[in-house]
């Protein structure tokens, strides 16, 4: 094959995935993936609030204080991080 030959094949491959880059940008995501990344970030905020409680509690022997604390404190972590990227997926 010709260098010249490849070079415009290269070019037209390179234009068709610009556009297709292009249009994939102008589509929003779909309701079930906004749904399942807003309850994902959730659940993880709130579990992972509730493992540090548990490592807690058991390093210092204060059974279910530790856990309380962490599990509140990753809910409102959580519900302030769906807020926030709520509101960017808004703009």
């Amino acid at each position: 094959m010709p260098k010249d030959q490849f070079k415009t094949r290269l070019e037209i491959a390179k234009k068709r995935i610009s556009e297709k880059n292009q249009d994939n940008k102008n589509e929003s995501p779909s309701s079930i993936g906004t749904a399942f990344k807003l309850s994902t970030e959730l659940v993880a905020a709130v579990a992972v609030g509730a493992i540090i409680g548990f490592i807690f509690d058991k390093t210092f022997g204060t059974t279910p204080w530790f856990i309380l604390i962490f599990f509140f404190v990753g809910v409102v972590a959580g519900i302030t991080n769906v807020i926030r990227s709520a509101k960017k997926m808004q703009k």
